[in-house]
């Protein structure tokens, strides 16, 4: 444990308050609170801490949630879909597939280390001779270490392109709005034969006059295939009926009420009462991620719309640095509805034609509403959503882990240091973006996913690091891997067990709420 003249000594040395850190807006009928003054503690090779470290006795909500950072992290793409749950998530499957597939992930981490051992040799060798034929014969040649990546056991001769860093995998189907347009898998280039299987299952239960959501939701939990994926997030949000013939009326109905808010409220914006909101979102957009979609001028510009006019409607919130987060996902997703990159950030929309950036713009604005709608007592002013989230979080832990909760409190770290941003941009930060679609699979497949659903995930996310969180025996250390979780490299496999021990805890706690209870 840290004692007093090292803290003071830490405190002392790191006074200043962090570059480009800003508060929240509580909607412009709402003053912010006052900014408390925080430090940073940059180690040698580390990113600097993302939420203000505080003294024990500094430790009130208001206090802590006056900043969040903006750190993102960025790692490679992993396009293998992996089934972890099965299609009926009673009891008896979800806990053996829960099981399976952690057994399945500690064989593979082993066999892994194994296959690694033995390549760095032949890495070596091989490198050698393909430089030296690279050399003979004026050819660029890639060394297998180079492409060589471990993230899908099914396909080897893949792994060499996936050293490219993307936020979302190919869509190679046209759009699927009011139906299927090819129910043939065979020709897909680039599936497992489960894979296959699966976007096949997809496919017939969308094809049919009326979308059967129930059976979606068990299909979309263990992922939802990327050509698949916009139509299917546009029904589990509800903002598709499941009749297909009531579908492009609605879209077509939804999209000009979305438009006729713009023309009533946007140029509102520089008004004196809603300067202070417009602002905030100014600011924060472009601290989002990706960073090449971010600073595209016409994604900006779609963004301040949306956040704008969700802001004005919502009175009882307005804006809050955080949801800015909750439109990415969206408009990722529906982007690549209409496109074939495979690289969805390094794709230019002003290619897109105006009627398609309009199309995409409401459908995200009218989803990300949809996904608020449950959430937003995490927004309303002093976020009490976000405060009882992370008290049920600490009393969750308490009970799950013990000896992780134990030393988190021997050691003065508070959950609201680290879990306030877990709660307010629901891991966003935390995870890469393309980890953040696979978990809003699962979200929107789950009753209140985005809300009681995602507790368990964040205790199965703090649990999952309690060997490290275990050997670090002083305050300052502690938090600053908290905040900075060695994520970047995570792709499906991670997020897969993840989910599964999530359900795992769920079902054990859910219905028995005294578990947890102190």
């Amino acid at each position: 444990m840290a004692s007093d003249g090292g803290r003071k000594q830490f405190w002392k040395r790191s006074g200043a308050k962090v570059p480009g850190s800003i508060q929240h807006v509580y909607g412009a009928q709402h003053p912010p609170f006052d900014p408390l003054l925080h430090g940073t503690l940059i180690k040698p090779g580390s990113k600097p801490p993302t939420t203000p470290v505080k003294l024990k006795k500094v430790s009130t909500f208001q206090e802590f949630e006056s900043n969040t950072s903006d750190a993102w992290d960025l790692g490679d793409d992993d396009d293998e879909l992996l089934a972890i749950a099965a299609e009926n998530l009673n009891t008896e499957v979800v806990m053996e597939t829960a099981h399976k597939v952690i057994q399945n992930h500690s064989k593979l981490q082993e066999q892994h280390r194994f296959q690694e051992e033995h390549l760095q040799e032949e890495n070596q060798v091989e490198s050698a001779e393909l430089t030296s034929v690279a050399c003979t014969d004026n050819r660029l040649v890639k060394s297998v270490s180079e492409g060589h990546t471990s993230s899908s056991s099914d396909n080897t001769s893949e792994n060499f392109s996936m050293q490219r860093s993307q936020s979302l995998p190919q869509t190679s189907t046209p759009p699927l709005v009011s139906g299927m347009a090819d129910n043939n898998t065979s020709v897909t280039p680039g599936l497992t034969e489960r894979e296959a299987s699966r976007l096949d299952k997809f496919k017939q239960l969308l094809l049919g006059p009326n979308t059967n959501l129930e059976e979606l939701r068990k299909l979309s939990w263990s992922g939802i295939p990327k050509q698949v994926r916009p139509i299917a997030w546009k029904l589990l949000s509800g903002y598709l009926p499941a009749n297909v013939d009531r579908r492009e009326s609605t879209l077509q109905r939804k999209r000009k009420e979305y438009f006729a808010f713009v023309e009533q409220y946007y140029d509102s914006r520089n008004d004196e009462n809603h300067q202070d909101t417009y602002r905030q979102i100014h600011i924060d957009i472009p601290r989002m991620s990706p960073e090449v979609l971010r600073l595209q001028p016409k994604v900006t510009e779609i963004f301040e719309r949306i956040l704008f006019i969700w802001a004005i409607r919502h009175p009882a919130s307005g804006y809050v640095q955080g949801i800015n987060d909750l439109v990415t996902p969206f408009f990722v997703v529906f982007v690549c509805e209409y496109i074939d990159e495979e690289e969805v950030e390094n794709f230019d929309v002003s290619n897109l034609p105006e009627e398609v950036l309009q199309n995409i713009e409401a459908d995200s604005y009218w989803c990300m509403s949809k996904l608020l709608d449950g959430i937003q007592d995490n927004y309303t002013f002093a976020q009490p959503g976000i405060q009882k989230k992370v008290k049920m979080l600490e009393e969750l832990v308490s009970r799950i882990d013990e000896q992780v909760h134990r030393h988190l409190d021997q050691h003065e770290v508070k959950y609201l240091q680290f879990a306030f941003r877990w709660m307010n941009n629901l891991l966003m930060r935390e995870v890469p973006l393309r980890c953040t679609i696979r978990l809003w699979d699962t979200y929107q497949s789950e009753p209140e996913g985005f809300s009681h659903f995602h507790l368990y995930v964040c205790a199965a996310f703090l649990v999952r690091w309690r060997k490290e969180i275990l050997e670090e025996k002083d305050f300052q250390e502690l938090l600053i891997f908290l905040q900075n979780l060695p994520t970047v490299h995570w792709g499906n496999e991670e997020i897969s067990v993840l989910l599964a021990e999530a359900y795992r805890l769920k079902f054990a706690f859910a219905d028995a709420p005294n578990h947890y209870k102190k």
